[in-house]
């Protein structure tokens, strides 16, 4: 699933104002013949695999000038993700860290000022290996590498950086490594290169459902969470979520109001994204559904699981599906047949169509049974006490025992009297 343009972060303001007055500064003033910049590049970095989460490892880079002039100083910027940090601290370079905006994670960057001139058509190398060091949540992380002749300001952008912090270690050096051959030149296209480096590393993503109660007509509110819990950071691809949620809505109930980052699939299924493409340690997403009772159907669920991309990286399944839970209550039913509640009283008269017994005979020790009405139409009718709601559920139920009545025989006692028992039964709706 994309992140939707009005779930990303928005581009800083400060950023924003100067791009704007950049543009009225050139519109004004008039156009002046700018330098050409070096033509520089930075060699392809092969993908680092494997490494252990803890330890430090360490990779070669190289630099081609691939211009007709000397480059006097340059600039040599390596930038990792937050499972990444620099290993080693070399005293020609600055170290800080900006953080996340719009589409991008927070960054550590190291800032090296290279004071020995690059000259045109030779290949540099670094005298040692770059060496980083895999964080404990390091598992799918990334190292960008430039190649500049202007220096970095951590402030620019209104990035909100940390402060520079000054390397003490030996300098970040580089070495002749001999004339560009033209598989060389093709080797270092541009001035920034880039990587992944995998850890050998799990996460353990984990969902969590709600249980609520109430009644037709109310609304509630079920949160289902998200979360990562670790140990590792999960970084996804750009612009992507970094996974997808499905969530399933009880039956007997409607949505009212969904999760700004969940689409509809159909009516009673919500397919929900994260707000950047990565997750980190302890972080997640709460995906709040407000749900309207539209039908007491009893103890009533939905099931939430895990869909989209793959997670070889989890290796817990059981906390991968969970339920949202609601107590809808269970409705009475009142259209069929409801003994009396009247004790002793007698109910067993002659029905003139083989229904059952009238009401309108007196009753032994209920007085005057008239509240049923005549069953002419040969349907039941309720005498006795009104059925009584607890907590919810609206139960039914009633007892009516025979007496003999006067100018009767026994076989028409034995007809007429008997025991009624309606009871509703509603199970409990299956999730789509």
């Amino acid at each position: 699933m994309r992140i939707p343009p009005s779930r990303s972060r928005t581009l800083r303001g400060g950023t924003a104002a100067v791009a704007a007055t950049a543009l009225v500064a050139l519109g004004a003033a008039p156009a002046l013949a700018a330098e050409p910049e070096p033509d520089l590049g930075v060699g392809t970095i092969a993908p680092i695999k494997g490494v252990q989460a803890g330890s430090a490892f360490s990779t070669p880079l190289t630099f081609l000038n691939k211009g007709t002039e000397e480059v006097p100083v340059s600039y040599v910027t390596y930038a990792v993700s937050p499972g990444l940090q620099a290993d080693e601290m070399y005293k020609n370079c600055s170290y800080y860290t900006i953080p996340s905006y719009d589409e991008m994670p927070d960054s550590h960057v190291a800032a090296c000022k290279i004071d020995q001139p690059l000259k045109p058509g030779v290949v540099y190398g670094t005298e040692k290996p770059l060496s980083l060091k895999a964080l404990g949540s390091a598992l799918n992380d990334d190292l960008r590498v430039t190649l500049g002749v202007t220096e970095p300001d951590p402030d620019a952008g209104d990035s909100g950086s940390t402060d520079p912090v000054q390397g003490t270690g030996d300098p970040l050096t580089l070495v002749e490594k001999g004339p560009a051959t033209d598989a060389d030149r093709k080797n270092h296209p541009e001035p920034v290169a880039s990587t992944d480096v995998t850890a050998a590393n799990t996460a353990d993503f984990g969902l969590t459902g709600a249980e609520l109660k109430g009644k037709v007509g109310d609304k509630v509110t079920a949160t289902v969470k998200f979360a990562n819990k670790g140990p590792a950071r999960v970084q996804g691809k750009p612009g992507q979520s970094v996974t997808t949620v499905d969530i399933r809505i009880p039956k007997g109930t409607s949505v009212v109001k969904a999760h700004g980052y969940c689409d509809a699939v159909t009516k009673t299924h919500y397919s929900c994204g994260t707000s950047q493409s990565w997750v980190d340690v302890d972080g997640g997403e709460g995906y709040p559904f407000v749900l309207r009772i539209d039908k007491a159907v009893g103890r009533t669920t939905g099931d939430v699981t895990f869909s989209g991309q793959e997670r070889p990286f989890d290796r817990n399944a059981a906390n991968d599906t969970a339920q949202v839970v609601i107590d809808t209550g269970k409705e009475s039913d009142t259209s069929g047949s409801t003994g009396s509640t009247g004790g002793t009283g007698g109910t067993g008269g002659s029905s003139s169509t083989g229904g059952s017994g009238s009401t309108g005979s007196t009753g032994t020790t209920g007085g005057t049974g008239t509240t049923g009405g005549s069953a002419d139409t040969g349907g039941s009718t309720a005498g006795g006490a009104t059925p009584q709601t607890t907590g919810g559920n609206l139960a039914a139920t009633g007892s009516d025992s025979t007496a003999p009545l006067v100018g009767m025989a026994a076989a028409a006692v034995a007809a007429g009297g008997g025991i009624v028992w309606a009871v509703r039964r509603r199970s409990a709706a299956r999730a789509h």
